[in-house]
């Protein structure tokens, strides 16, 4: 490994655009993981700033930290993934999206149906109170309690 193959943390954050101090909290969730100098400074693997970019697209997209460190898993440490490995992951990422894409769809199709119905009936309202599931608590405000 050369010299210039590490990055000190001020430098991965102005190269990925997070603050130090959230490159240190990745580095405790051990989504990234710091080689240390004789001087105990902290030393990123330029492979680093593909994680952490991917960290940032994951969380756009809606994943949890929790799903997102699941994903870095799967990437080998101590070496920049490769296409490979990057398109093992993104199956997972791709169902999880497309499922959303199911729900808005399908929340879509109940909102055209709402407004055109105009009943304003809360029981058999699809997107206000589908399955009439505020129904089976008992009668009165339940959802305002």
């Amino acid at each position: 490994m050369k010299a210039n193959d590490l990055l000190p943390i001020g430098e991965l954050a102005r190269r990925t655009g997070l603050s130090v101090s959230a490159i240190r909290f990745y580095e405790e969730r051990g989504l990234v993981e710091a080689l240390r100098t004789g001087g105990n400074q902290r030393r990123f693997l330029r492979g680093d700033i593909r994680r952490l970019s991917f960290i940032l697209i994951a969380q756009k997209l809606g994943l949890s930290l929790t799903e997102i460190e699941d994903a870095l898993s799967g990437l080998p440490q101590g070496r920049t993934p490769n296409a490979g490995d990057w398109k093992r992951i993104s199956g997972t990422i791709r169902t999880r999206i497309d499922a959303q894409i199911a729900e808005l769809e399908k929340v879509r199709e109940d909102l055209d149906g709402c407004i055109g119905c105009g009943c304003l009936s809360l029981k058999k309202c699809a997107l206000y109170n589908a399955g009439d599931k505020w129904g089976e608590s008992g009668s009165g405000p339940r959802v305002l309690r």
